[in-house]
C-alpha cells in the first residue's frame, strides 16, 4: 500500500476515500501557494512605498537601498540551507519554522519606528523566507504524483511572476491608504492562517537525521550574499569600482571554496553534481533569466511611471495588473503543453515570446502610449516568462528523488532570487541617467538589453533543455 502525503495513517487508499483525499491535496496546494506568494510580494511590495518610508523615517538613499536588499540578501543567500534543513528536519516542521520567524518579522517591521528596527526585521523577513520557500516547494512535490504534480507545480511557478506584478499594485494601494506599514501589516493574518491549518492537513513527516555542513553553508551563504551585493552596488557606483568588483571577487573566491568543501565533506550540504543534471541546470538557467527579466521590467515599469509620467502609486499599480493576469496565464498554459511539447519547445517558445513583448519598449520616451505600448508590451512578456518560469520549475523537480526535494528547490529558489537582483543591477546601471533626473533617457536602451538577453537565453535553451517530456519519479510507489 502506498501513502500519500496527506493520506491519515489509518484510511486505506479505496477509491471511495479519493475525492476527500483530493479536496485536501489541493487545499493544502493552496495554502502553501498562499505563504509563497507572500514571500514573492515582499519582494516588489515595498518598491512602490519608499518614498513614504523615506520621508517617515528620515532615511538616506543608502539606507532606503538596504530597505529592498536586506531581503533579498538573506533570502538568496540561505536557501540552500534551508532546503538542507527540510530534507533533514521534514519539510513541514522547517516550513512552520520559516513562517513563525516570516510572521513575527512582518509585524515587527509593521511597528517600526527608524532604520535600525525596519533592516534587522527586512533581514529577519528573509530568513524566514529562506526556510519557507524550499519547504513549501518540497511539500507540492512529495504531495502531488504523476500528473497531478505537473498541474501543481504549473500554478505554484504562476505565484512567482503573478506575486511579483500584484506586489506593485497592492503596494500601491496600500501605500495611498492606510499607509506604508499595512504592506508588512497584510503578512500576519496571512501567515496565522497557514500557521493554524496546515498542520492539520500535513503530517510531520520522517527525519532523516545528518551532521550539517557549517563551513558549507557558510560559504554558500557568503558567497551568495557578496553576489548580490556587488551587483546591486553596481547600479549606484558601476561595473569598474571596487565597491562592486571586490564583493564580486569575494563571491567567486566563496563559491570555489563550497565547492572544494563539499566535494571533500563526509555530509555535503549539497551534491555539487546535481548541477551538472541536465534538467536542473536547465531549470537553473530559465529561472535565472525569467526571473531577472520579470523584477527588471517591473522595477523599470514602475519607476518610469512615477518618476518620468508621474503617476501616483495606486494608478502605477494599476497597470501593472494586466501584467499580473499575463504571468498567471503563461503559466497555466505551459503546465499544460509541457506535457505534449515537452520543455525545450515551451522553453524556447516563452522565451522567444518574451523577447517579442520587450523588444517595441527600446523606443521608449516620454510621450510613449502607457496603455497602447507600454501595458501591452509587459503583458505579452510577462505571459512568455510566466510559460518559462513553470518550465524552469518542473523541469528542476521533474528526476528529483523524494530525499533531495528541499535541497532542488532551494537550487531553483536562489536562482529567483539572484534572478531578480541581477535584473534589478543591469537594468538600473543602463537606465542610471534617467532614473537619477527622472527623464525618459535611457529606459529604451535598458529594455533593449533586457529583449537581447531573452533572445540569447532562447537559443541557449535550444541546447541545455532537454526536449523531453518531463517525467516525475518518486510518486506514490517510490518508482524511479
Amino acid at each position: 500500500m502506498s501513502h500519500s502525503a496527506l493520506g491519515a495513517p489509518h484510511a486505506p487508499e479505496h477509491d471511495h476515500g479519493r475525492p476527500a483525499a483530493d479536496r485536501r491535496r489541493w487545499v493544502v496546494l493552496t495554502l502553501l501557494c498562499l505563504g509563497q506568494f507572500m514571500l514573492i510580494l515582499d519582494v516588489t511590495v515595498v518598491n512602490v512605498a519608499l518614498p513614504d518610508i523615506a520621508a517617515d523615517l528620515h532615511l538616506d538613499r543608502a539606507t532606503l537601498t538596504w530597505v529592498v536588499t536586506s531581503y533579498t540578501l538573506c533570502f538568496g543567500g540561505l536557501m540552500l540551507l534551508g532546503g538542507r534543513l527540510a530534507d533533514t528536519f521534514g519539510a513541514r516542521r522547517t516550513l512552520l519554522t520559516g513562517l513563525t520567524v516570516f510572521t513575527a518579522a512582518s509585524l515587527t517591521a509593521a511597528l517600526a519606528g527608524g532604520a535600525g528596527v525596519l533592516l534587522g526585521a527586512r533581514m529577519a523577513q528573509g530568513v524566514g523566507a529562506a526556510l519557507l520557500s524550499p519547504s513549501a516547494l518540497a511539500l507540492v512535490t512529495t504531495t502531488f504524483h504523476g500528473p497531478e504534480r505537473a498541474k501543481a507545480l504549473g500554478v505554484w511557478a504562476g505565484i512567482g511572476g503573478t506575486g511579483s506584478a500584484v506586489g506593485v499594485l497592492l503596494g500601491g494601494a496600500l501605500t495611498s491608504g492606510p499607509g506604508w506599514s499595512w504592506i508588512f501589516y497584510v503578512n500576519v493574518p496571512v501567515g496565522v492562517l497557514i500557521l493554524a491549518l496546515l498542520p492539520r492537513l500535513v503530517p510531520a513527516g520522517p527525519r532523516r537525521p545528518a551532521p550539517l555542513d557549517i563551513p558549507g553553508a557558510l560559504l554558500v551563504t557568503a558567497g551568495t550574499a557578496g553576489l548580490i551585493y556587488g551587483l546591486v552596488k553596481a547600479g549606484d557606483a558601476g561595473w569598474g569600482a571596487p565597491a562592486t568588483l571586490l564583493p564580486l571577487a569575494g563571491a567567486a573566491l566563496c563559491y570555489a571554496g563550497f565547492a572544494v568543501v563539499e566535494r571533500a565533506g563526509r555530509a555535503p550540504l549539497m551534491d555539487v553534481t546535481m548541477l551538472t543534471r541536465r534538467p536542473v541546470l536547465g531549470g537553473a538557467l530559465l529561472m535565472l533569466v525569467a526571473t531577472a527579466l520579470l523584477i527588471s521590467a517591473f522595477f523599470l515599469g514602475s519607476v518610469y511611471l512615477q518618476h518620468v509620467r508621474g503617476f501616483s502609486a495606486v494608478r502605477t499599480g494599476l497597470v501593472f495588473l494586466p501584467v499580473a493576469i499575463g504571468t498567471g496565464i503563461g503559466a497555466h498554459l505551459a503546465s499544460r503543453l509541457l506535457g505534449h511539447l515537452g520543455g525545450r519547445t515551451t522553453a524556447v517558445a516563452g522565451m522567444a515570446v518574451a523577447a517579442a513583448g520587450i523588444a517595441p519598449l527600446g523606443g521608449l520616451d516620454g510621450g510613449t502610449g502607457v496603455y497602447s505600448v507600454l501595458m501591452p508590451c509587459l503583458a505579452v512578456a510577462a505571459f512568455g516568462l510566466g510559460a518559462v518560469l513553470v518550465t524552469a520549475v518542473t523541469m528542476a523537480m521533474a528526476m528529483v528523488e523524494p530525499g533531495e526535494s528541499g535541497l532542488a528547490s532551494a537550487v531553483v529558489n536562489t536562482f529567483h532570487e539572484v534572478g531578480g537582483s541581477v535584473g534589478v543591477a543591469v537594468v538600473s546601471t543602463v537606465a542610471a541617467g534617467g532614473i537619477e533626473a527622472g527623464v525618459p533617457g535611457g529606459f529604451g536602451r535598458a529594455f533593449v538589453v533586457a529583449a537581447v538577453a531573452a533572445g540569447v537565453a532562447a537559443v541557449l535553451a535550444v541546447g541545455l533543455v532537454p526536449s523531453d517530456r518531463p517525467q516525475i519519479v518518486g510518486g506514490p510507489h517510490g518508482a524511479h
